[in-house]
Parts: C-alpha cells; structure tokens; sequence
C-alpha cells in the first residue's frame, strides 16, 4: 500500500525548492518530473476539496493536483502533501515550501504581486451559510448587525464589509470548521467562503440538518494552481488540466469530490472554466 508523505505549514526550515524539469519519467506522465518529487500545498479542512484524514488527503483540489503532478512526470509516490492555510500560501510559495498549491486558491490581482497562477480548474461563487432555521439572512446585503465568520488570510468577509453590508460584525477563525462550530453553537450568524467549500462543510454528519446555504453567490472565485513567482510551468499545467477535463477524469472527480451534497456546480463558468493568460 502507498504511504503518502505530509508535512504541516508550520515549519522551522524550508523545504527546498524543487525544480519541476529533470530527467525523463517512466509512470506514463507527459512531462520530465525527476527523481527527487514535488511537494504540494492542499487544505487539510476542507472536506470534499482538500481534507487530510490520517497521511491520506482526499477531495477534488487533491485529485486535479495528483492528475497534474503526472502529466509533470510525477508519481503518487513522489508527492509530498503540506497542509496550506490560506493565510500563509503566499510565503508557502515564495520561499520554497511548496512547489505549487491546489487549496481553493482564488486568483486575484493582489495576489499576482506576489505569486503566478496557472489555471483556472474550476470556478465557485461566493455565498452564505446560516442556521438550518434561519430566515432572515438571504445574501450578502442582509447582514448588518450580524455576526459573520470567515478564516484569516481569506477575502472573503471584508468583500461583504466592503461592498453589501457595512455594519456586519467580522469575526476571523484559523479555519471553516472552527467557524462551522461557531455557527452551530450561535456564536455566529454566518459563514462566509466559496459555495463548494460551505456545501462540503454543511454535509459533514456533525453538521448535517444543522446548517444550510443559503444558496445566492455573488462573485467568481477562479481556483488557480499556485507557483512561484514568474514561474515557466504555467503552460505545462494548463495543458495537463485540459486533458483531464478531456478525458472525463476532472468531471468524474468532482461528482466524486460533491456526492451527497446537494451542491451543483455553475456550468456556465465550468465548461471548461477559461484559463487566465499565463504571462500575466
């Protein structure tokens, strides 16, 4: 049986930078992976994205990045799993520790400063989970005066604050299922995250018939592959991605990645989702 290799994000020393051309692969990628491996940034507390139960990740974000990292020329085996927080994907990239992140990363002009994008693999929409009881909160401009959570590093809650609902009260959690508890124990009115990550949430036993969302997104959140900055594997990847969708294998993932859910995916924006430039 494969022993998958995961680290955490907390981490005293950088990994080293892996350079992601080398010699030719022999496991059928299309690409050149090498001998050393690649580490790559996931969600550990995401279920159905990027969910780490003991040393085995699962979700969509882990399925796109495995189908990737083969057509670079990696196998299962040479993956290195490090847990991403969206708070620390920038320095994560920046100094080495990862080699590229799939962790629900929306591609924003911000974040180009710092850091490159291939992509996008998918596209979600931002929106709202509230109380399975809950009548009064059905978007974005109903909640002033409420109490709204999201995670440190996202943008997420300040975009309500900013542009719907000014008087909102924003509370900040190191991840969604802390906020999810808070809901639940009504802490909170609200979480606040990308349509798929709250159905995935919403769906968990603990959470089930407790919770719901309320199902009206207002943006475009393109999930893109985090890379080093200026980084040449943009092309490569978008290539990759474009043959999983193809092949049926990123579809058949993602109805894997939402079973149960009752989550449906915009297929206006996710057929396929439209690749951002790769030199930008």
């Amino acid at each position: 049986m494969r022993r998958t290799r995961t680290t955490g994000a907390i981490a005293l020393a950088a990994t080293a930078a892996l350079t992601l051309a080398a010699c030719s692969s022999d496991d059928g990628g299309s690409g050149d992976g090498g001998d050393e491996g690649i580490t790559i940034g996931i969600k550990f507390d995401q279920p159905g994205l990027g969910f780490m139960e003991g040393d085995t990740p699962s979700g969509f974000d882990v399925e796109v990045a495995k189908y990737v990292a083969g057509e670079l020329g990696y196998s299962e085996d040479q993956i290195t799993w490090m847990e991403s927080p969206s708070a620390q994907r920038e320095t994560l990239l920046s100094t080495g520790q990862v080699d590229m992140i799939f962790a629900t990363y929306s591609i924003t002009d911000e974040r180009r400063e710092q850091v490159s994008f291939a992509g996008p693999y998918f596209v979600a929409g931002q929106d709202l989970l509230v109380a399975a009881d809950n009548t009064d909160i059905t978007g974005p401009d109903t909640l002033d005066g409420k109490n709204l959570c999201s995670v440190t590093g996202s943008t997420s809650a300040e975009r309500i604050k900013e542009e719907y609902s000014e008087g909102v009260n924003l509370l900040e959690q190191p991840g969604y299922a802390e906020c999810v508890t808070a809901l639940v124990a009504g802490t909170v009115d609200a979480v606040t995250t990308d349509d798929i990550i709250l159905a995935g949430l919403g769906a968990q036993p603990a959470n089930a018939g407790k919770v719901k969302v309320v199902g009206n997104t207002f943006s475009e959140e393109k999930y893109g592959v985090g890379l080093p900055k200026d980084s040449d594997q943009c092309e490569a990847i978008d290539e990759a991605i474009t043959k999983m969708i193809d092949e049926g294998a990123w579809q058949e993932a993602l109805d894997t990645a939402t079973e149960g859910t009752g989550y449906v995916p915009n297929a206006d924006l996710n057929s396929p989702p439209e690749f951002e430039p790769c030199d930008m």
